[in-house]
């Protein structure tokens, strides 16, 4: 798998960001070479993009890396929507490796493991809605701010959330053990479920386990109770849906499966710290762009 290595001792340099939309379901992406690199993170659709000779179809929770000297063209139409950042690395920081394992990255010499990350050129997302609220929240510091050196730590922190997320994406099932497989399910249950009324009952039931023994099994894997862990996902998603769409908070907390709004916004407000209202205002500014 082609991957790139990152050393994230001093920031990437931010050139552009946004959020496109294709205008008509026959948009297709244009011709150019790249000068620096683009993440692409897709939000909705398929885009169908290649990379030199290397053709890609990426797709909603997916995500796409591509270096600068990259002959980047659309070779099918794309009905999608996605947000993209442009960016520099610091000289040298930055380069390809092809197949490179990500499960067992070599270390960087001088034993400066911290210092360096690995990103796999595409992959899919284990959380897309946060990634999505980070990259919001760069779009307002960008229009807000306009701080070069503020906008540039931002881009970079996305890039360590990138490599968090994809880090272990590969990791064989069979060195987990039957408590980590468990619980990687109930994330996994609880993810495809968050628009729906949730119980710890209704996981214990549906996995065939004792409700306290899974509560508590949970906790100490995670470090929270489940029930505060189907809350925060339902607020990452809420956090989403206000940020990317322009459904008010009553449709948010449909969605969310509250049949109270008002409880819907209690619990917001208790684990974020701002009103739905409050948190939609605070990253108001997005950069939309339809070419």
């Amino acid at each position: 798998m082609t991957a790139f290595e990152l050393t994230v001792d001093k920031p990437v340099t931010l050139e552009m960001t946004g959020k496109f939309v294709a205008p008509s379901a026959e948009w297709i992406h244009l011709s150019r070479i790249l000068q620096d690199y683009e993440l692409i993170v897709m939000t909705r659709g398929v885009l169908y993009l290649a990379g030199d000779n290397q053709k890609f179809t990426v797709s909603k929770g997916e995500y796409l890396l591509l270096p600068p000297l990259t002959r980047q063209y659309g070779y099918k139409p794309s009905d999608c929507s996605f947000y993209w950042l442009h960016y520099q690395a610091a000289d040298g920081s930055l380069a390809a490796n092809g197949g490179l394992t990500m499960t067992n990255p070599p270390p960087p010499p001088g034993g400066q493991e911290d210092q360096v990350i690995h990103l796999p050129q595409y992959g899919t997302l284990r959380n897309l809605e946060k990634i999505i609220v980070m990259m919001k929240q760069l779009q307002d510091s960008v229009r807000s701010y306009n701080h070069t050196v503020l906008n540039n730590y931002m881009s970079t922190v996305i890039l360590c959330e990138l490599y968090n997320q994809t880090r272990t994406a590969g990791a064989d099932p069979s060195r987990r053990t039957k408590q980590e497989q468990l619980y990687n399910d109930i994330v996994d249950y609880i993810k495809w479920s968050r628009s729906e009324h949730i119980k710890v009952s209704q996981i214990a039931a549906y996995f065939g386990y004792n409700e306290k023994y899974l509560s508590h099994m949970f906790t100490v894997i995670s470090g929270i109770s489940l029930k505060q862990y189907i809350l925060q996902q339902k607020m990452e998603l809420a956090k989403f849906l206000l940020t990317d769409t322009n459904q008010n908070v009553s449709e948010v907390s449909l969605q969310l499966g509250y049949k109270d709004c008002h409880n819907f916004m209690k619990s917001f407000k208790k684990i974020v710290g701002l009103t739905p209202t409050e948190f939609r205002n605070a990253y108001a500014k997005r950069l939309l762009f339809y070419e």
